[in-house]
């Protein structure tokens, strides 16, 4: 089974493509080589501004709609429950679609938590009429869920967070697993894109011994034992490329198995530290830009 069931019944493929920091006029290249390598789940987000060439990547790669799972991210600046539905309607004209997969809040927004409730009142409303298939989150931590919780009438059905083997985060997904949350990891071959102003002492796991010596037991590449770690775990991966070749190479970790043990020595490398930015950190001004119209 190369998919995840969600807990609302709705399946998602299991390994997706990453558009982070992919840059416009490349993004549309990239989505249609993924879809061409038979990738069928494509994240996105507002604040990546590449959401239209995402759109033009699934028409061009002649891939049917319906086959493809597209996921996009509601941005801080369009929080609030009329804000989060006008915000679905500039995602769906610009991706070209009458419906999203999945659409879920980029940021807790700590400091403005009530307006991120309201955004995801929104994102209920949404799933009730049907144009969304499924609704989550994104950095949550256990306590942003709590409070979430709190209110909200439907579960998460995802909740994508820095996950790579110098960054578990095992505490969150136990809490994921209590409430029937998928985990879906972003950077998750290990923490190398570059978030700024932050952590600027980060190391790669790409050159981590350990997963060196596990890829050349099984004649893989580093990236796609890391991909088989969160696969066998039952997490959903989104690894971001521009590369045919590589993109290729991320699907293709199916004919393969790590053991019980290589499992235990990657989870073993676990920092605790991020590489990307830290969702408890009061940092209001990267929530200000605004999404431009459709």
């Amino acid at each position: 089974m190369n998919e995840w069931i969600l807990n609302n019944g709705v399946r998602l493929p299991a390994i997706g493509l990453g558009v982070f920091q992919s840059p416009p006029d490349e993004t549309v290249a990239a989505v249609e080589s993924a879809l061409r390598a038979g990738c069928r789940h494509i994240d996105t987000a507002a604040a990546y501004g590449n959401e239209r060439e995402v759109g033009e990547g699934l028409r061009r790669s002649g891939v049917p709609r319906e086959d493809v799972f597209l996921e996009t991210k509601v941005w801080v600046s369009d929080y609030g429950y009329d804000r989060t539905l006008h915000a679905f309607d500039k995602a769906a004209a610009k991706l070209g679609v009458d419906r999203l997969d999945l659409l879920i809040l980029h940021q807790p927004a700590a400091e403005r938590f009530e307006s991120t409730l309201e955004s995801y009142r929104a994102l209920q409303t949404l799933l009730a009429d049907g144009r969304v298939r499924a609704i989550g989150v994104s950095n949550f931590t256990p306590a942003h869920l709590e409070r979430l919780m709190g209110s909200a009438t439907v579960v998460p059905a995802v909740n994508q967070v820095e996950l790579h083997p110098y960054f578990a985060q095992a505490e969150l997904q136990e809490a994921h697993a209590r409430l029937g949350i998928l985990t879906q990891a972003w950077s998750p071959i290990g923490g190398i894109t570059f978030y700024p102003g932050w952590g600027d002492e980060r190391r790669s796991v790409m050159d981590d011994p350990t997963i060196g010596k596990i890829a050349g037991v099984h004649g893989k590449s580093p990236a796609q034992v890391m991909l088989r770690w969160h696969y066998q775990q039952g997490r959903s991966a989104i690894p971001k490329s521009v590369n045919p070749a590589r993109i290729a190479q991320n699907l293709d970790i199916f004919d393969f198995a790590l053991s019980e043990h290589e499992l235990a020595r990657i989870d073993a490398l676990d920092t605790g530290v991020r590489s990307g930015p830290d969702p408890d950190v009061v940092a209001p001004e990267r929530f200000e830009f605004l999404i431009p119209e459709a």
